[in-house]
């Protein structure tokens, strides 16, 4: 379950909070901070999304994130699985950021690096193997990993396209 960060009604996604970043805007009196949160959420069976927040304080930011997270994963297509990992290798790439994605035996869980890491546990996937190559901004990677979940196929699927039958 999802944590309950407003004292509302729970949702039945669960949340990963990848990246707080802060920036600074030099006024006259010194500095004004603001926070950007970006935030991954999905119900670990195959459906998830990201969502990305500002605000001048942490928890309204995340708050925002987790709130347009939700809403897109809503409209998200879900992953096409294989048990607990999936079916085929893929790489995802967004901007200068590549994420190989590849299919582990049962016990191997999840080797990915930040970022990649939540996209994978919100979706479900328990036994994957991961490389990242190119920029590491957390965004970026993000939107990678979610790319190349989205390039997923299964066997049936392959068959369909190809109007082969099994």
């Amino acid at each position: 379950m999802a944590k309950d960060r407003d004292g509302g009604s729970q949702s039945n996604y669960k949340d990963f909070v990848v990246k707080i970043r802060r920036s600074a805007c030099v006024v006259k009196g010194g500095r004004r901070f603001s926070f950007n949160a970006l935030v991954v959420v999905g119900d670990e069976k195959g459906r998830v999304s990201y969502g990305y927040g500002k605000a001048n304080e942490v928890p309204p930011a995340v708050e925002k994130a987790l709130k347009d997270a939700e809403a897109n994963v809503k409209r998200s297509k879900r992953v096409a699985m294989r048990g607990e990992t999936i079916p085929h290798r893929v790489v995802g790439r967004y901007g200068a950021s590549k994420v190989i994605l590849v299919p582990a035996g049962p016990g191997t869980g999840v080797k990915a690096g930040p970022g990649v890491r939540e996209v994978l546990q919100a979706c479900g996937i328990r036994n994957i193997l991961t490389k990242t190559h190119g920029s590491t901004n957390p965004i970026n990677l993000v939107k990678a990993a979610l790319d190349g979940l989205a390039q997923l196929r299964t066997r049936e699927d392959v068959a369909a396209l190809r109007g082969v039958k099994l």
